[in-house]
């Protein structure tokens, strides 16, 4: 099996285990340093695998409510040592998936230890529905920096 192969079935071993809220599976290919950055909070994301494990009860308590979480499309790339996958998946009700609904993305960072591959970052979000509300939030955030670049400048 090729390192490409292994990261697949890891990764979709993984989504299986979310979906079936089966815990020991979904935490057993992560590093203890894991770093995670989720669609809720906290926004700064949570690191090492207490807290990574923290996360899920409130997740498989939605998912038990009849939601689906599959991969829909999964790309990997191997290194000798490190290795990245993303991958888009129907996170959600099955009634809010026509063919254009929004899915989630998901990113994976991977490092092999002892000749295992293992996810040290993980990094989920959904595609803003909203660009006007996106777009000004990015500008406003723009004109803060620049604001805030200007005063350091004058005060030189």
């Amino acid at each position: 099996m090729t390192d490409e192969q292994e990261i697949r079935t890891l990764i979709e071993r993984w989504a299986a285990a979310v979906h079936t809220g089966d815990l020991a599976v979904v935490l057993e290919d992560h590093t203890a340093d894991i770093v995670m950055f989720d669609v809720p909070p906290p926004y700064a994301g949570v690191r090492g695998l207490d807290a990574y494990r923290e996360t899920w009860p409130p997740f498989f308590e939605w998912q038990a409510s009849g939601a689906v979480f599959e991969i829909e499309s999964l790309d990997v790339t191997a290194g000798a040592e490190v290795a990245f996958a993303f991958a888009l998946l129907r996170c959600g009700e099955a009634a809010e998936f026509p063919a254009n609904a929004s899915r989630l993305r998901l990113t994976l960072g991977l490092r092999k230890e002892n000749g295992r591959w293992l996810v040290s970052h993980e990094h989920h979000s959904f595609a803003l529905a909203d660009t006007t509300a996106a777009k000004s939030e990015v500008r406003d955030l723009h004109t803060h920096w620049a604001d805030g670049l200007r005063r350091r400048i004058s005060m030189g």
